[in-house]
């Protein structure tokens, strides 16, 4: 029945929609290690002039052209980052907040209590970030979507997972698919599946999402038995010199 389902959510959430928007992914493969996947789409030319870069341990987007970057408030960030022995994604600013508060013994709830979605009318898009707790074993993901009685509050949902079991994942997307305004993700996290390495699980999800929407994609693998990192990225574009 999990496998039916996952693969039924993959299906329909993402190789069927044409805009699921950003999109985090936490669980294990079937081997047992750990993965992160996140990844960016767009429709407007400035959000779609992106790239993943990584260096010193940090994923960050970047502008493709930094000559053509209308607004950068939102789209350039650093989307993944560690912090003893926890791998924290999300999708924006609120990455270096939880880094931050981690590093002070804060933890991934408390890190965002006080941080809102993100303020994008009329779109109101979720913060959604994710924490891999290596030392305890844990995932969580988090949303935080605009109140549906006023655009000066949001709704903060956290989800903690004790136990994934291998070949699972466990995703969350910023919309439910395109539209105008789009529609905000709603409901809990979905189970999808996870089979393979980096580089697979990369090409799989690459593969799901929109050809003419998707802009980059990364996947983090963390081996519980070694603490080995190793990360995959595509990007649709590449820098301009």
């Amino acid at each position: 029945m999990s496998e039916s389902s996952a693969q039924t959510n993959l299906r329909e959430r993402l190789q069927n929609n044409p805009y699921p928007g950003r999109g985090l992914v936490i669980g294990r493969n079937e081997d047992g290690r750990w993965l992160q996947i996140y990844w960016i789409m767009g429709r407007s030319a400035n959000s779609r002039n992106r790239l993943f870069v990584y260096e010193d341990g940090i994923l960050r987007t970047q502008a493709a052209d930094p000559g053509k970057v209308a607004d950068p408030s939102l789209i350039i960030y650093n989307a993944m980052r560690q912090a003893a022995g926890c791998f924290i994604a999300t999708n924006g600013a609120q990455t270096d907040g939880i880094y931050e508060d981690l590093r002070h013994g804060k933890s991934f709830v408390a890190a965002l209590s006080a941080w809102q979605h993100e303020p994008d009318a009329p779109n109101y898009t979720p913060r959604i970030s994710c924490l891999l707790d290596q030392p305890a074993g844990e995932a969580w993901l988090s949303i935080i979507t605009c109140s549906p009685l006023s655009p000066e509050h949001s709704e903060h949902h956290f989800f903690r997972y004790t136990h994934v079991a291998p070949g699972f994942g466990y995703a969350v997307t910023t919309y439910r698919g395109d539209g105008d305004p789009l529609p905000s993700f709603a409901g809990t996290p979905y189970l999808v599946p996870l089979r393979g390495e980096a580089a697979q699980v990369a090409a799989c999800y690459w593969d799901a999402l929109d050809a003419e929407n998707r802009i980059s994609l990364a996947v983090r693998e963390v081996d519980p038995r070694t603490g080995a990192v190793a990360l995959e990225v595509i990007n649709r574009f590449t820098a301009v010199r």
